[in-house]
């Protein structure tokens, strides 16, 4: 008697696992489709979210769409309509990034910032580029493609650009076009 309700179990047991395989590989499936479909995880509209560090505002990001593929190979954020960033510096001083479109890379910290970007710092330095990359962890800027980098007194383009945040570091790559050298 005890060894048909051990074999019971035994195969009640076994019906369980099954199930739960299978039930594991189902679930596998329906994530999957997402990802074949090239559908986003979700999508959000009307974002305004900002980053903080130590308790000191960071980074202000406000875009009308937000569309998340985290369930990727490599992660990302799209932002299929452009967004606006504000980046503060220690001081509170503000920098302000405009971009038609944008992924946020979350694993590596890397923005790619796309189409008429637009930096602006609080000294009223202007950069204009096409494409523009943001590390977050570096709080840096830069690219190799061509860019107008406005001062208050000089207007110089080039192919590339690398700077800090806030622009204390900025430099024009591969310079083109006149530059006034005062002597």
């Amino acid at each position: 008697m005890l060894s048909k309700s051990l074999k019971n179990y035994k195969g009640i047991a076994g019906l369980f696992l099954m199930m739960l395989f299978s039930c594991q590989s189902n679930f596998d499936e329906v994530q999957k489709i997402g990802i074949k479909s090239g559908a986003p995880l979700t999508v959000a509209t009307n974002i305004d979210t900002e980053q903080t560090e130590l308790g000191r505002l960071t980074t202000h990001l406000v875009s009308p769409t937000m569309k998340d593929y985290t369930n990727r190979d490599v992660p990302f954020f799209e932002f299929p309509n452009g967004l606006t960033m504000v980046l503060y510096d220690d001081q509170n001083n503000e920098s302000h990034i405009f971009a038609e479109y944008g992924i946020a890379y979350n694993s590596v910290n890397l923005i790619d910032l796309r189409g008429n970007v637009v930096v602006a710092t609080h000294t009223k330095d202007t950069l204009f580029a096409e494409q523009l990359y943001y590390d977050r962890s570096l709080s840096w800027i830069f690219t190799d493609l061509p860019v107008v980098f406005r001062t208050e007194h000089e207007r110089i383009t080039g192919q590339g650009f690398d700077s800090d945040k806030v622009f204390e570091h900025a430099r024009v790559l591969k310079v083109t076009g006149t530059i006034a050298i005062e002597e």
